[in-house]
């Protein structure tokens, strides 16, 4: 089975799972959370090389104080629990979002987990907090506008490549395949700039539910797509029908 080099997941459904139990939304979080211990693993072992997680959006902050707080504590208890985990099988930790925004305590403790698994020769977990694609995209034009107005680049000099660089994923290969769970149809405002080319798969399954063989499902669906990237049949097989470590 061809893996992607770049898995990227919407976790939805966690207040959703917890309301069809009568359960307190909080409750369907921190179910959440244990999934991702599970599916984080199961990636790793599988030799998938990136793997980033929508954790909490830009627009997430609008929820109710006392659920924003509870999500960062189960924040912090998870990068306090897992570290060892992610030391024992190479993983190393990063962040992608408006971290400013964060707590102090939960900032603090998200680069204590980077610097600590900044050497892990394993998968890169990507973790997307408060996260959105426009403001990332807007923080970026920022950036090459002040540069502009500094003399260090000129407008001709601006590129795809550029402005890639200017992203919070600089370094990170565009993924490959995005899986959102709960059956919503939409990318919800996740890295709009890098899913261009991106193979998307949906299923049903609440993120509380989701399990091994979700993910596996997902994998298989993604082997028998095809990526042409904007060309045809023909050039692609011209070029070599098989990228490094996933499938065209």
């Amino acid at each position: 089975m061809y893996l992607p080099r770049h898995l990227a997941i919407i976790m939805d459904g966690n207040g959703r799972w917890a309301r069809q139990r009568g359960l307190p939304r909080i409750l369907g979080h921190q179910q959440g959370v244990d999934v991702v211990r599970g599916i984080v693993e199961e990636c790793s072992k599988l030799g998938i090389s990136w793997l980033t997680l929508y954790a909490f959006s830009s627009e997430n902050w609008g929820r109710p104080e006392e659920e924003v707080e509870a999500l960062m504590g189960l924040l912090v208890n998870y990068l306090r629990n897992e570290l060892d985990t992610m030391l024992k099988h190479g993983i190393r930790l990063n962040v992608i979002g408006d971290i400013g925004r964060m707590p102090l305590a939960v900032a603090k403790m998200l680069q204590e987990s980077m610097e600590r698994t900044r050497e892990q020769k394993g998968m890169v977990l990507t973790l997307a907090l408060s996260y959105g694609a426009r403001d990332e995209i807007t923080r970026a034009v920022r950036k090459i506008a002040a540069a502009a107005a500094s003399g260090e680049i000129t407008a001709d000099r601006v590129s795809e490549q550029m402005v890639g660089d200017y992203l919070d994923t600089a370094g990170l290969p565009d993924p490959d395949l995005l899986i959102r769970t709960s059956g919503e149809m939409r990318i919800s405002n996740f890295l709009l700039w890098q899913l261009a080319y991106t193979e998307l798969y949906f299923t049903e399954a609440l993120w509380p539910d989701f399990k091994s063989d979700h993910l596996r499902q997902a994998l298989h669906e993604y082997n028998r797509r095809e990526r042409r990237f904007g060309l045809t049949g023909e050039q692609m097989k011209k070029e070599g029908s098989k990228e490094e470590g996933g499938r065209h």
